[in-house]
Order: C-alpha cells, then structure tokens, then sequence
C-alpha cells in the first residue's frame, strides 16, 4: 500500500493507540501508547510464547508482542470494537494491514473466555480493561483459565492508603466522566482477587503514582473538571504480573 493511501485511510478512523505504522505515519491516538510499555514490564524476548491480548482495541500492544518475536499473538476485543461507545476495529484491521501482521483477532466479552474457547496462552495482558467490568472477580477467573504462565495487568486503581482490601464503586460517571468505568479495586484488593483466583505470586511492577504526583493530578483535574481533590489523591495505576 502506497503511503498517500496510507494516510488517507489513517485520517478516516478515530484511533485510541499510537501506533507507528512506517513511512512516516503514526497514527493519532489518545493514548500515548509507545511511553505505556516502560510501566507494562512486558518481557523483552517472547521466542516461542503464545500470547493474549484482552481489549485488544488498535492492536498497539498486540503488535509490539509480535514484535518480541511470540509464536501467536491473539488480539481479543468486543465493546471497543462493536460496542455503543466512539471505537471501532477499523484501526486494528488497518494496521495488521500495514504492518503485514499476523496477530489473530477474535471477537469476544471476557466473561466469554475459556480454555475451550481460545485455548490457553503463556502470557497474557489485561491492560486498562478490569475497572471497566461489572463483575470484576468473576472477570479475574476467566482470565485466569486462559493463563497458563503469566498474567499482566494493568488498571486504574482507588483507596490508596487504605490499608484493606477495598473496592471503589462509581454507578455513574464519577470515574473520568466514563460511564463504563464501574469498580476500582486498591492495591491490595486487585493482589487478594488474584490470589484468589489461582496465582500464587502477585508482584508490582509499576507502583501507583507518588504522593506528589497524585497531589498535582488531583489538584488540576479539581481546577480543569471541578473533581473533588480528596477523592483524586487516592487515584492511580499499578501495573503487576501475576505467576502460578
């Protein structure tokens, strides 16, 4: 595909990731996708892993997993690819185009997921898709089933500096203005469900933000949107990989 047409079919889609599709081309996502991995811990050689990607969207970390060399790759999705929110799976689509991918793709909720409907695979990731689930834990089983070595995931987080297990609930929009953002576990809570669920070690990777920081966040999201600045100093993202 010739670049022109490249950028042309680029500027027909609204992207979530950014990806850099070559030629000069990096398509405009909101999410600053690229700077994501340094806080993922995604192992840096795949030679020979079998590997699932859930919410998979654009595909950005589908990608890089076949970029580290993984055996199969398969990009798993449903609500941003045919749900009543802006995504769609153009973006994904035209990027395995692009890129001469050979990500599998598969639509399905992750409630959904089992070992007789995808197998198995050595990794997988759960980037930025648990707090937006209704039923969480449950959620965290069927995740579980499909793992057979490593589970990564990454989530926003609330309560911080409570010190139990707890779980935030927003019914409405008090996440972000997101009405599909439901439960917000804390770090001690998203360790507790993963145990709970089959693994046995449960390490950060990624701390949430410092105090400072949350401090900053808080304060200009109360300037910007008018949030409550108690509640955002206990907002976060953590990102830890679970083992058997």
């Amino acid at each position: 595909m010739e670049p022109e047409e490249i950028r042309r079919r680029v500027a027909e889609i609204e992207w979530y990731h950014t990806i850099d599709l070559g030629h000069g081309i990096v398509t405009p996502g909101v999410d600053p996708s690229p700077s994501r991995l340094s806080r993922l811990g995604f192992p840096a050689d795949l030679s020979g892993k079998t590997v699932l990607d859930i919410g998979a969207w654009d595909g950005f970390f589908s990608f890089e997993l076949e970029r580290r060399d993984a055996a199969r790759v398969l990009a798993v999705d449903s609500f941003s690819w045919n749900g009543p929110g802006w995504g769609s799976k153009a973006g994904f689509e035209l990027a395995r185009e692009v890129l001469g991918s050979k990500v599998e793709d598969r639509e399905i909720e992750v409630l959904d997921l089992s070992p007789d409907e995808v197998g198995v695979f050595d990794v997988v990731v759960f980037a930025g898709v648990l707090y937006h689930l209704r039923e969480p834990l449950l959620a965290l089983e069927h995740v579980a089933s499909v793992t057979g070595e490593l589970l990564v995931v990454e989530t926003h987080v609330d309560l911080l500096g409570t010190h139990q297990p707890a779980m935030a609930f927003y019914p409405g929009v008090e996440l972000n203005r997101d009405p599909t953002n439901w439960w917000a576990p804390n770090p001690d809570a998203l360790a507790a469900m993963l145990r709970d669920v089959g693994f046995r070690h449960v390490v950060t990777v990624h701390p949430p933000y410092r105090w400072p920081l949350r401090v900053a966040r808080a304060a200009k999201w109360k300037v910007r949107r008018g949030d409550p600045f108690l509640r955002g100093i206990q907002h976060g993202r953590i990102t830890v990989h679970a083992t058997r």
